[in-house]
């Protein structure tokens, strides 16, 4: 990873006087809300936090997904596991829903009034229930012993991503339902063997989101990076923790 990685970015920036707009991801809202030292250090002076492994597993079980939702998607009919799940609704299909996927270069975005920012956030899904009321979809990958839940406090992550997202869907002019889901597939570890294969149980989980918060610290975010000062670290940022650490042996 190491060869990817570019403590010194020249491109990117913020620069409040630019004529080109800004794309400010979900991902890097999230990253504010964390540490807004970091955040300014990554987005207005291209010092970015190293890179962590990418989760290949990951990618492949939201590539697999995908396919399995599209079909039915594409035949109008709800996926088993929402049957299962008493999901009232089914894929929803969208001539933009490609775009939409796309967070490198797509995304579902918004033009904040009176900047150069433009809020975007790739998303995995979308599915619509009798209302018409289009439903955040997000899928999730994990192996471990317990049943999975939304219950752990570094799930805070998911919650905001799942808000943003019905956030920047309403500002599009969707009527966007409260309630997401979350695909979540976990690894079976207790099989006889391999057999080169890996099992999942998936399970779907509802989230009530409320998106209150989300205007209000898209603005804070953009005062952070107008500002010359470099802001606080977050309470607990470990990449903070590690520089102070690491200062008194570098004088």
């Amino acid at each position: 990873m190491s060869k990817y990685y570019n403590p010194s970015r020249k491109r990117n920036l913020y620069d409040k006087n630019s004529k080109e707009l800004f794309r400010l991801s979900r991902s890097k809202i999230d990253l504010y809300l964390n540490c807004p030292r970091c955040f300014y250090l990554d987005r207005k002076l291209g010092v970015a936090q190293p890179p962590g492994y990418p989760f290949s597993l990951n990618s492949a079980v939201d590539k697999l997904l995908k396919k399995e939702f599209d079909i039915h998607r594409a035949n109008g009919t709800p996926h088993p596991l929402m049957k299962h799940y008493k999901v009232d609704a089914v894929p929803m299909a969208h001539e933009k829903l490609d775009e939409w996927r796309d967070s490198l270069r797509g995304g579902i975005t918004l033009k904040i009034d009176h900047s150069n920012v433009l809020v975007t956030g790739g998303i995995d899904d979308l599915w619509v229930n009798p209302k018409k009321e289009l439903i955040i979809v997000d899928y999730k990958a994990t192996a471990k012993d317990e049943e999975v839940t939304l219950n752990a406090e570094w799930q805070i992550g998911y919650k905001r991503q799942m808000e943003i997202y019905q956030w920047l869907f309403r500002k599009n002019c969707f009527k966007v339902s409260n309630t997401g889901y979350f695909v979540y597939c976990n690894g079976n570890t207790d099989k006889a063997a391999f057999d080169a294969k890996l099992e999942f149980d998936i399970k779907i989980l509802p989230y009530e989101g409320d998106d209150s918060w989300v205007e209000g610290t898209i603005f804070d975010a953009i005062e952070c990076l107008k500002s010359e000062k470099l802001p606080n670290s977050g309470s607990d940022c470990d990449f903070c923790k590690y520089r102070q650490a690491i200062r008194i042996y570098e004088k």
